[in-house]
């Protein structure tokens, strides 16, 4: 009885302290800069760690080209059997009992390439590792404009989070006082009902917002490889765009030919085809295979040693068709480099024009005294609301106004910094 309290004990004291880690982990909170943010993805992010193992597998590609063919050893001609008449020649030549019946032949061989095709492989295979180190510059590219769009994005979700609840304190102070007013017989109800309703908007909105702030920052935690009940903050960082004026269009254009990783796969495409033509061309070259050879008792002699040498006579096959193929693929790349090279002008010439536009109309809605003021002009609303200054359609108007101006102040600010990102993306690094 005794034994079994103590098992108990023993039970709830293990389940207590799992549900005391369970809540730890829970209430866990980071509230991280977007540079902390950008170490963690580099570290943690598991695409990328899965995409640098192809850099290691073209190693290893490069290593097995290096390889020489193994030689071949080969056993022919070994009797099983024996007659009677062969038993009995062979005695009187041979007095050892070991393998004194049996008759077979050895050879090894050896296969030489020529025309240094191993090497030709070898820079072939060289050039396939630099287009999957490109292919995972690729990669790191478009995840890294996706989780700054991503912080962006999780950065306005907070700022107009905080403005909704702002407001709802706003709102909620004054239904208090209101509904105290009604019970007085001092103001009418519909004017409660009217500021009920508001809220009701308002908490609606502020659902909404949440979901929408919950999803971003699901997607950080993904591409930052982090606990899902860890809880997210992104710091608010001081703005860091370039004014567009001190860009140079045609200096983006130069950079985007050196930076870019899908250009570069493009030229290194190409340089893969013209090792592949060198490759191929030397498969015309017939290879040599040399080899050494023993035999026992086959022939005239009873133990022979010979050495030999083997080669293709190409005749009929010279590789023509894989030759024809590489060529025909160094012109198609070289094509669709040209095409990818329009591209890449044509997406920085928009994505200049586009951060252009967008940067001008946020400077000028930044500059704009009124918006400074619209945080002390709530207060003053509020106050003059409930001291009877003002009426309830005036305050509700404002309050739509106050919503509507700080929500286009902080799209405009996400915009510039998203089409900013979009800018650096298609050139390909940062803009400094």
């Amino acid at each position: 009885m005794r034994a079994m309290k103590k098992y108990s004990l023993f039970i709830l004291l293990f389940f207590n302290i799992l549900a005391g880690y369970s809540q730890e982990q829970q209430s866990q909170s980071l509230k991280l800069s977007r540079e902390e943010i950008e170490v963690l993805f580099l570290k943690n992010n598991l695409q990328l760690i899965a995409e640098k193992f192809n850099i290691d597998i073209a190693d290893a590609a490069i290593v097995q080209a290096r390889l020489w063919d193994n030689p071949t050893l080969s056993i022919e001609g070994m009797n099983l059997w024996s007659t009677k008449s062969q038993r009995d020649e062979i005695e009187d030549m041979v007095t050892s009992s070991f393998v004194k019946n049996t008759e077979f032949s050895i050879e090894l061989s050896q296969l030489i390439l020529t025309a240094n095709k191993r090497g030709k492989l070898i820079r072939r295979e060289k050039v396939s590792k630099e287009i999957a180190r490109q292919e995972f510059e690729k990669i790191l590219r478009g995840l890294k404009a996706e989780l700054r769009k991503s912080i962006y994005e999780t950065q306005y979700l907070q700022a107009y989070l905080n403005i909704l609840m702002n407001q709802r304190q706003s709102v909620n102070q004054l239904v208090e006082s209101h509904r105290k007013q009604v019970l007085q017989g001092n103001i009418a109800k519909s004017e409660l009902l009217r500021l009920q309703s508001s809220l009701l908007d308002l908490e609606n909105e502020i659902n909404d917002t949440q979901l929408d702030l919950e999803e971003q920052r699901k997607t950080l935690k993904i591409l930052l490889n982090i606990d899902p009940f860890t809880h997210i903050e992104v710091a608010d960082d001081p703005d860091t765009e370039k004014n567009p004026d001190n860009i140079i269009l045609s200096d983006l254009l130069y950079i985007a030919d050196e930076s870019r990783p899908d250009m570069k796969q493009y030229k290194l495409q190409t340089q893969y085809y013209q090792r592949s033509l060198d490759y191929e061309k030397s498969q015309r070259i017939p290879n040599i295979n040399i080899s050494a050879s023993y035999d026992r008792y086959g022939g005239v002699w009873k133990d022979f040693v010979g050495f030999g040498v083997s080669i293709d006579l190409p005749f009929f096959n010279r590789n023509q068709g894989n030759i024809k193929a590489a060529k025909l693929s160094i012109d198609q790349s070289q094509y669709l480099s040209q095409q990818q090279h329009s591209i890449i002008r044509h997406e920085i010439t928009t994505a200049y024009n586009s951060y252009l536009h967008t940067y001008n109309f946020y400077k000028k809605i930044e500059n704009n005294s009124l918006f400074s003021e619209l945080d002390g002009m709530l207060d003053v609303y509020t106050k003059n609301l409930q001291y009877r200054n003002i009426g309830m359609l005036e305050y509700v108007d404002f309050m739509d106004t106050y919503k509507s101006s700080k929500q286009t102040m902080l799209t405009a600010k996400k915009n510039v910094s998203i089409q900013f990102e979009e800018l650096q993306y298609t050139v390909g690094t940062d803009i400094k």
